[in-house]
């Protein structure tokens, strides 16, 4: 009888949700310890982070999950990637996932996990978040909003071969609550692309910027500010692009349930806010995003949304290399799981120096994929980028039949 192998040991809740992730594609059983066990108000798992093991849990099947009393210790034992067949109802049914309302981050903080999830799935995965805790603009904790994850993240799967019957539909826009908390939205996530294995990634080129394209959004609150956080970004992008254009959206607020004593089914209006999203496409594909929305305490103007959303798209731009901060773990993850190749990805030094992509490096390693090389980059990009090459792993997808 052959032995299972020993639980891979990690501490602190840093770089959590992409532990999970690797664990459930690779096999492998984690053991995360001292999750905030210095904090004397809240120690343990996050409440979001509970309800990620909870997404897990249900994309997942035969997943075993093993939490101690205080929540500082957490066991995972990974199963199968099912989709939405291991949801209720008939194989293939979407999954309706429910959020609670004390939610402080946004939507995208469980769809970008999500989609490195879905092409190693047995069926496709159709997931319909809903419930008052559902965020889908960008949040004062960093999460970028729903737009630039549908525009600038999931366009990148192209290069990997995958591009079939992939939509994210934001059916009720939110932003975040009284607090960041909460916003009440709804959006349906369908990503019906399984593969084998990812293809191999060469970018190498970041080229020229060509287009500008965006969307402001407006919730519960007058349209104008669309069009004066619009007229204040284009007035310093265009300039630069003229081929910019930004859509503008205004939605009504959402009601959520707020029972009182003599009203049970009374409800409330959450998630009020503007916000606007830009993403930046070059001539050889690469995409730059931008995100800025109102702080749920008020107070600031449309057209300083407008201002802090351009600067920060041209900062992100000048960083330089094929690949944004935000989607950075995304393409190396994929590059780690494809086929035992050399895959190269060229990203700006700065991009390279992030907490985040170092941990992620180091959990990789720790997963048994191969060292990162990384090498200056030549050309006109010598002083600002370097070469990341990664060899696959070739995990690949133990659930789809092999034709």
């Amino acid at each position: 009888m052959a032995t299972s192998q020993p639980p891979l040991r990690f501490v602190s809740h840093h770089n959590l949700l992409y532990r999970l992730v690797l664990a459930t594609l690779t096999g492998r059983t984690v053991h995360i310890s001292q999750i905030r066990s210095n904090s004397p108000t809240n120690p343990g798992l996050a409440p979001h982070e509970i309800s990620f093991l909870r997404l897990l849990e249900a994309v997942t099947n035969g997943s075993q999950m093993e939490i101690s009393y205080t929540g500082t210790i957490l066991v995972y034992r990974p199963g199968l990637i099912t989709g939405s067949s291991s949801g209720t109802g008939a194989s293939g049914g979407m999954i309706n996932y429910e959020l609670p309302a004390g939610c402080t981050r946004g939507l995208s903080y469980y769809l970008i996990p999500l989609c490195l999830l879905a092409p190693f799935s047995k069926a496709p995965m159709k997931v319909l978040f809903t419930g008052p805790g559902v965020i889908t603009s960008s949040t004062p904790t960093g999460d970028m909003s729903v737009d630039s994850v549908r525009t600038a993240i999931l366009p990148l799967y192209n290069s990997f071969g995958i591009f079939n019957n992939i939509e994210l539909r934001i059916l009720r826009r939110s932003n975040p609550g009284p607090n960041g908390r909460g916003g009440g939205g709804e959006v349906q996530f369908v990503f019906g692309h399984q593969v084998r294995l990812p293809k191999t990634l060469h970018l190498m080129n970041p080229g020229r910027i060509k287009r500008i394209r965006g969307v402001a959004y407006s919730v519960g609150v007058t349209g104008s500010n669309n069009a004066r956080m619009i007229e204040t970004a284009r007035g310093i992008l265009n300039p630069l692009s003229p081929d910019t254009y930004v859509f503008s959206d205004v939605a009504s607020a959402p009601l959520v349930p707020a029972p009182e004593k003599n009203n049970p089914s009374a409800k409330k209006k959450i998630g009020l806010g503007f916000g606007l999203s830009l993403v930046a496409e070059s001539s050889t594909g690469c995409l730059y995003s931008a995100d800025v929305a109102s702080p749920p305490s008020g107070g600031q103007p449309p057209e300083d949304i407008g201002k802090q959303c351009a600067y920060q798209l041209l900062e992100t731009i000048s960083k330089g290399g094929c690949v944004t901060p935000a989607a950075a773990t995304t393409m190396l993850t994929l590059m780690s799981m494809g086929s035992e190749d050399v895959g190269r990805l060229q990203i700006g030094k700065d991009v390279i120096a992030d907490p985040t992509l170092i941990l992620l490096a180091r959990d990789l390693a720790q997963f048994g994929a191969p060292g990162w090389g990384i090498r200056d980059a030549s050309g006109e990009h010598e002083q600002s980028d370097v070469i990341v090459s990664v060899v696959g792993r070739g995990i690949g997808n133990v659930g789809r039949k092999v034709a």
